[in-house]
């Protein structure tokens, strides 16, 4: 079984389509011949067209649970352009009843989603262990991209999001582990809990992490813990 190297390793390519570029990292770790499947999605601050400030916070501690596992999985990371989001979320998602999600996907997750697509087929990845994580801006992106194909995950985990309440009902069979920093002051954790609430009313399967007294970086916490990728591997996509 392959040993997980740094991220920088990771391959690094461009998506391109009517004039807009997605710069992408990815790679295959293990020998599987049909392995799980990870869409990582970065946070604002780490958007821009040098395909590689994405790489900054928890791949490098997905990739090393990776190899100390012995699993074998395909991780993607792509990078969104600047002064543009993933989730193309409208309103204030801060409001009693959250963002409202547009009708179409944003130009940047379709483009996501056209290299998934390419790579699950590619790879021959395990249709029932498609996942998705991401923290901050990428929390608002696992939620839109969950509730744009809620057949299609088999789990995910936004840190520190949060995203249009009316989707829970749709996104209902896809297991959720949620993750905020009470003290939060970038995205308060009423955005992540009105999610969290509104999935659970809906009949989800939904865990909720609350770090006490940590502010917005609530991603360094998680991603390290190797518990939280322990529970996303083991996950399956309802038959």
């Amino acid at each position: 079984m392959a040993v997980a190297g740094p991220v920088d390793e990771m391959k690094a390519e461009v998506h391109k389509k009517e004039g807009k570029t997605l710069p992408y990292r990815w790679t295959k770790v293990g020998e599987s011949g049909s392995p799980a499947f990870i869409l990582f999605l970065h946070g604002a601050g780490e958007r821009g067209d040098d395909n590689k400030a994405q790489l900054k916070h928890g791949v490098g501690d997905l990739l090393k649970w990776i190899g100390a596992n012995n699993e074998s999985a395909v991780v993607l990371a792509p990078q969104c352009n600047r002064d543009v989001w993933w989730a193309d979320l409208k309103g204030d998602f801060r409001a009693p009843k959250g963002g409202n999600l547009a009708e179409k996907p944003s130009a940047m997750m379709t483009m996501v989603f056209e290299t998934v697509d390419r790579l699950v087929k590619e790879q021959k990845v395990d249709p029932e262990r498609i996942y998705v994580t991401g923290l901050s801006m990428g929390g608002f992106g696992s939620f839109a991209a969950v509730a744009r194909r809620p057949e299609f995950f088999a789990a995910a985990m936004p840190v520190c999001g949060g995203g249009d309440p009316k989707t829970a009902t749709a996104m209902k069979k896809v297991p959720f582990w949620v993750f905020h920093g009470a003290a939060d002051s970038v995205v308060p954790l009423k955005a992540s809990s009105l999610m969290v609430g509104a999935l659970k009313e809906a009949g989800a399967t939904v865990k909720f992490r609350e770090y006490p007294g940590v502010g917005h970086d609530s991603w360094t916490a998680t991603y390290r813990d190797p518990e939280v990728w322990k529970w996303l591997f083991s996950q399956k996509k309802a038959k």
